[in-house]
C-alpha cells in the first residue's frame, strides 16, 4: 500500500535492525544444537571439556544476542516514530489542501481517528516488524530446517503439521482486516459524538440535554466494544487451537523419539534438540495471535490512510493560470454565475449579475438559505462556480494562482473562529509578519483595542478553547482586525457584525471606509446596508432587488418591509429624510 512507501527513506536503518535480528535468531537457532553436543558428547560420554567448550560457546553467544537485541530495539523505535511522523505530516499537509467537496467525504472525526488511531496502529506494527514479526515466522522455518539436519525422521511431524497452521493463519488474518476495518469505522462514530459534545457543551447544559447526550453516547461506545469484542474473540480462538497442535505434536516426537533412541537410530541429545526447536515453535505460535491481531488492525488503518492520500483533490489551480495575475484594484463583477453543490440537485445560486467598483461597498441581504454565504465562497474560489464567471479587475479567478487570488482577499466568517493562543498572536494569524504597531492599529479599526488594553494581559491575554472566555462581540471584533492586519484589496464580512451594538457597529463602519479595498458584506441589519454604495437582495439563489437604499426603498417591497420592521414607527421619518 502508499503508505508504506514512507519506509523507503528509512531502508539503512531498517537494514541494520533487520540484521541484528538475524544474528538474535541465528543464536537462538544454535543453541539446542550446542545443547545436544553438550548432552551426547559431554554428559554422557563424561567429557567436562566438551561441556565447557559448548557451555562457554552458548554463554558468548547469549551474550551478543542480548546487546543485538538492545540496538535494533532502538534502531526499530527510531524507524518507526520517523514512519509515524512523515505519515502524519504527509495527511495533514493532504487534508490542507482539500477543497470544501473533499472534506465533506470524510467527516471530521475520521480525519482525526486516522492521522491519530490509525497512523499507530501502523507505526506500531513496523516497530513489532522490525522487533518481533518478522523474526517469528523466520524463527519457524528456521527451526523446522535445523530439526530436519538434526534428525530428519523425528522432525517429519514439524513438516506435516506447519503447513496447515499457515493456512489457518491466513484465514484468520483475512477475517480479523474486515473486523477492525469495522472497529476503526465505530471508533469514528464514537469520536464524532465526542466532538460535537465537547463543541455544543453550554448549549446541551442550557436545555438540560445531558441525559440524551449520554445515552447517545452509550449507544456509539456499545457498538464500538460489540465489534471490538468480535475482532478480538476471532483473535482469540487462534492461540488455543495453536498450541493444541503444537503440543500434539511435542508429545508425537516424544514417543517416537523414545522408540529410536532405544532401537539406536536417534541419540537422546538428538531428541533433546528436536523437542527443544518445537517447543521454539509453540512459543512462537503463542504470539501469532498477537501478531495477526495487529497486522489485521494495521491493514485496515493503512487503507483507510491511503484512501485520503490517494483523494484527487477537485479544487486545483487551472492550467491557464498565471503567476503573474495578482488583484490590484479589486473591483469584482459577476456574470451569469449559477451555483449548486457538488452531489446536490437544485441550484443554490442562479444566474446573478452585478458589478462592484475599486474600493466600493456591497451589501447582501436575504432570507436564510438564500445563497449569500454561498456566493461568498465562489470569490476566493473555495467552490467554482457551475455556469457564468466572476472577474476581478476583469480576469477570470480561475485564471488567478489560488494563493495569489487568496493572498489579497481578507474573509470573516459569519462564526468566529479563535485559535488557541494570545490576543496578539491571533490578530497576527491574518499576517505572519505583522508589526505590533500594525496589529494595534488593526484593533484600533476593528474597535476593540480598549477592550483589549482592559484586560490584565492585554495583547498577550490567552484565549481560551475556541475563545470561550470572550463575548460574542469580541470574538467578532478580534476576526475583523485578523482580517484588516492583512490589508486586503478585498474584504468579506459574513454577517459578523451580528453581536455588536449599533453604536460600535457604526464606528467600525466608518473605520472601514479608510481602507483602500472593495468590500462584500452579508447584513440583516438595514442601518448597516445603508452605509453601503450598492445593495442586493437575494432570495431562493436569485436577484430580487439591487441598487442603493433610495432606490430600494422606492422599488422593493422586500425591503420596504424589512425597513419598516426594523425601524418601526421612527421608520417614516427616516423614509422622509432619505427621499
Amino acid at each position: 500500500m502508499k503508505v508504506f512507501l514512507f519506509l523507503k527513506a528509512y531502508r539503512i536503518p531498517m537494514a541494520i535492525a533487520w540484521f541484528l535480528m538475524l544474528v538474535e535468531l541465528t543464536v537462538e537457532l544454535l543453541h539446542p544444537l550446542f545443547m545436544a553436543r553438550i548432552i551426547d558428547e559431554g554428559i554422557l560420554k563424561g567429557d567436562l571439556e566438551s561441556i565447557w567448550f559448548w557451555g562457554g560457546l552458548m554463554v558468548g553467544m547469549s551474550f551478543i544476542a542480548f546487546f543485538s537485541g538492545i540496538t535494533n530495539s532502538f534502531f526499530a523505535a527510531h524507524v518507526s516514530q520517523g514512519f509515524g511522523y512523515d505519515v502524519r505530516s504527509t495527511l495533514f499537509k493532504k487534508i490542507q489542501t482539500f477543497s470544501f467537496t473533499n472534506l465533506n467525504k470524510f467527516p471530521t472525526s475520521s480525519l482525526i481517528t486516522r492521522m491519530t488511531n490509525d497512523v499507530s496502529q501502523i507505526q506500531n506494527t513496523v516497530f513489532m516488524s522490525l522487533r518481533i514479526m518478522l523474526r517469528a515466522p523466520l524463527l519457524v522455518i528456521g527451526a523446522t530446517v535445523m530439526a530436519l539436519i538434526v534428525n530428519g525422521k523425528l522432525a517429519l511431524m514439524l513438516i506435516l503439521i506447519i503447513p496447515f497452521l499457515w493456512i489457518f493463519l491466513n484465514i484468520i488474518f483475512k477475517k480479523g482486516w474486515g473486523k477492525f476495518k469495522t472497529v476503526q469505522q465505530k471508533l469514528d462514530a464514537v469520536n464524532e459524538v465526542i466532538r460535537e459534545n465537547l463543541t455544543g457543551i453550554r448549549l446541551i447544559r442550557v436545555f438540560l440535554r445531558k441525559n440524551h447526550e449520554i445515552t447517545r453516547f452509550k449507544q456509539s461506545n456499545q457498538k464500538l466494544k460489540n465489534n471490538t469484542t468480535k475482532a478480538l474473540r476471532l483473535m482469540e480462538v487462534t492461540l488455543p487451537i495453536l498450541l493444541f497442535v503444537m503440543n500434539l505434536s511435542i508429545i508425537f516426537i516424544l514417543w517416537f523419539g523414545s522408540i529410536e533412541v532405544n532401537t539406536g537410530e536417534a541419540k537422546v541429545g538428538e531428541v533433546v534438540a528436536i523437542i527443544n526447536y518445537a517447543t521454539r515453535i509453540t512459543s512462537v505460535f503463542t504470539i501469532f495471535s498477537f501478531i495477526i491481531l495487529n497486522f489485521s488492525r494495521a491493514k485496515a488503518s493503512s487503507h483507510r490512510i491511503t484512501e485520503v492520500l490517494e483523494t484527487e483533490v477537485d479544487l486545483q489551480d487551472s492550467e491557464n493560470a498565471k503567476d503573474s495575475f495578482r488583484i490590484q484594484k479589486g473591483k469584482i463583477e459577476f456574470k451569469n454565475v449559477s451555483f449548486t453543490y457538488p452531489n446536490h440537485d437544485g441550484h443554490i445560486l442562479n444566474d446573478i449579475n452585478f458589478t462592484l467598483n475599486q474600493s466600493e461597498t456591497l451589501a447582501i441581504m436575504g432570507a436564510t438559505g438564500s445563497g449569500k454565504s454561498s456566493l461568498f465562497q465562489l470569490i476566493p474560489r473555495l467552490y467554482d462556480t457551475s455556469n457564468g464567471e466572476i472577474l476581478i479587475d476583469d480576469v477570470n479567478v480561475r485564471f488567478y494562482k489560488m494563493k495569489n487570488l487568496r493572498d489579497d482577499i481578507s474573509y470573516v466568517p459569519q462564526e468566529a473562529l479563535l485559535f488557541t493562543g494570545t490576543i496578539k498572536e491571533n490578530i497576527a494569524w491574518g499576517r505572519e509578519n505583522a508589526s505590533l504597531e500594525e496589529i494595534t492599529q488593526a484593533a484600533k479599526d476593528a474597535q476593540i483595542h480598549e477592550t483589549i488594553c482592559a484586560l490584565t494581559d492585554g495583547y498577550d491575554t490567552k484565549i481560551g478553547q475556541r475563545g470561550m472566555n470572550l463575548s460574542g462581540g469580541q470574538k467578532q471584533r478580534i476576526s475583523i482586525a485578523r482580517a484588516l492586519v492583512r490589508k486586503p484589496k478585498i474584504l468579506l464580512l459574513d454577517d459578523c457584525t451580528s453581536a455588536l451594538d449599533l453604536n460600535t457597529e457604526a464606528k467600525l463602519l466608518k473605520r472601514l471606509k479608510e481602507y483602500s479595498c472593495t468590500t462584500i458584506l452579508i447584513t440583516q441589519k438595514i442601518s448597516t446596508a445603508i452605509e453601503a454604495d450598492d445593495i442586493l437582495l437575494l432570495d431562493n439563489g436569485r436577484t430580487i432587488g439591487q441598487g442603493d437604499h433610495n432606490s430600494l426603498l422606492n422599488s422593493s417591497s422586500l425591503y420596504q418591509k424589512i425597513f419598516h420592521s426594523q425601524f418601526g414607527k421612527e421608520s417614516v421619518k427616516h423614509e422622509k429624510a432619505y427621499k
